[in-house]
């Protein structure tokens, strides 16, 4: 408890007063820190001027990290017949139909990502309650719903990001593992940035970003200059 407690004080004298640092700055400084035993992962939290309970205002979009996530990401499918064995060939960890939505139903959900074809969505519609809050909804705009079931696993595995607005209109996800490059790292900052510019909702009014915040696992968060987040 003493060694996490001086590591914890140490991590945030080293971050005191540092502010709208450059991306490459901000990630050298969450490196310099992260001391925990495992591989911790970078973070990023964007502040976006959007109220997402409006859906012309709702930000969702997904983006493939030029240098994948560093995460295993385990793939649940909702398919039947050959688009289910498509699914395992192309890696899928648990494939099934009503057995599946039973599994889930019974509380048991080892997965980070439901992918499912159309003709599932019936049963798929049923777990709404339980899979929506934890972004976990196959939805066809971030092609999750598909009959290309072998690619959307594929790219699911391959380091493909989903993100989706919060209430507060706050975007995050992980970008990334504390041991990878900082160029590495810098990318893949900027690739999820660049996804969530695109993202930007017809609704949108002023300024669309305004706050970018990079952390580690288990560090402290640092604010991150919005010009050099688009790498403009």
């Amino acid at each position: 408890m003493a060694k996490t407690g001086k590591r914890t004080a140490a991590a945030k004298a080293a971050f005191a007063d540092k502010h709208d640092l450059t991306v490459e700055e901000a990630i050298a400084l969450i490196k310099d820190n992260s001391k925990t035993k495992f591989d911790e992962t970078v973070e990023i939290a964007m502040n976006l001027g959007v109220d997402p309970r409006h859906a012309d205002q709702m930000v969702r979009g997904k983006v493939t990290l030029p240098n994948g996530t560093g995460k295993t990401v385990r793939v649940a499918v909702f398919a039947r017949g050959a688009k289910a064995d498509e699914a395992k060939e192309a890696g899928a960890d648990i494939v099934g139909a009503e057995d599946l939505m039973e599994t889930i139903q019974g509380g048991e959900i080892n997965f980070e990502r439901c992918i499912a074809t159309p003709d599932m969505m019936p049963i798929v519609g049923r777990l709404g309650k339980v899979l929506g809050p934890r972004n976990l909804m196959p939805n066809p705009k971030v092609g999750t719903v598909t009959m290309d079931v072998a690619e959307a696993v594929k790219a699911a595995k391959g380091g493909e990001v989903q993100f989706r607005a919060e209430k507060a209109g706050v975007v995050h996800a992980g970008v990334g593992k504390a041991s990878f490059e900082v160029d590495k790292l810098v990318e893949n900052v900027r690739a999820f940035v660049d996804a969530v510019a695109k993202a930007k909702p017809t609704g949108a009014k002023g300024a669309y970003m305004k706050k970018v915040s990079l952390s580690s696992t288990m560090g402290p968060g640092v604010s991150v200059d919005i010009t050099s987040a688009t790498g403009n």
